[in-house]
């Protein structure tokens, strides 16, 4: 049976320049986009090998040591389903994330932020999802950090996530923050979002049913490809 067209909603999606995002006025087109037609080589590859998945790519506090030591930071545990604007979960879909240490510093050569870096924790993973659409890491709370937007601007406490279909053009890129952080009400780049049902939608609520006792606290995300309910993604606007 086919299913209803759920349309695109682009008014809920951020405007590409906004002046308190100051990095977002160089970066934005002063053109109108052109629309091209995708090749094979688009559509049909590279393909991700789901063999190269190892047993410790989805759990953060212990990949980087190759499970010899451990993370240093508060342990949590990240969940959910990738689901099709129908509700229905999509299996074998790739799912990669990346994030800051516990006191908010990226493992990368750019990030100078003086907090010390982790020498047991990288701050990235994948997983594939299972048959009805579920992944799961386990990881550390990122810590805030600031960022040189105004005098004194910092990210909340979040995780990017990387969704890949079944051909390479098909990747989708979003943010999940925390429930309960107070700086997501202050942070210029959450507030591109004007729609507030959208930025909720980015909040990963905190999930004790799922939690561990004297172990882990659980935070459920689940990432909507397209309609009504779709998660808002900052590569492809009008989802997958």
């Amino acid at each position: 049976m086919t299913e209803p067209l759920m349309p695109r909603r682009h008014a809920l999606h951020p405007a590409p320049r906004d002046p308190d995002y100051k990095s977002s006025v160089t970066r934005a087109p002063n053109l109108p986009l052109l629309s091209m037609e995708s090749t094979p080589a688009e559509e049909t590859g590279p393909r991700f090998g789901h063999s190269l998945i190892g047993p410790l790519d989805n759990d953060l506090i212990r990949n980087f040591s190759r499970g010899a030591r451990r993370a240093i930071g508060e342990r949590i545990r990240v969940h959910g389903r990738v689901l099709d604007e129908t509700g229905r979960g999509v299996a074998g879909t790739l799912v990669e994330i990346w994030q800051a240490n516990a006191g908010g510093r990226y493992r990368h050569v750019k990030d100078t932020y003086f907090a010390p870096l982790d020498p047991d924790f990288g701050g990235c993973g994948r997983t594939l999802t299972d048959e009805a659409g579920r992944y799961e890491f386990m990881t550390i709370r990122p810590g805030a950090y600031p960022w040189p937007n105004r005098a004194n601007d910092w990210r909340p406490m979040h995780i990017h996530f990387s969704v890949f279909g079944h051909a390479f053009g098909q990747r989708l890129v979003t943010q999940m923050y925390f429930e309960g952080d107070p700086l997501i009400e202050h942070c210029p780049i959450v507030h591109t979002i004007r729609d507030r049902g959208q930025i909720e939608r980015l909040v990963a609520p905190l999930d004790l049913q799922n939690s561990r006792g004297m172990d882990y606290l659980a935070y459920r995300f689940d990432i909507v490809l397209r309609g009504r309910r779709q998660t808002m993604f900052e590569t492809r606007p009008e989802g997958m």
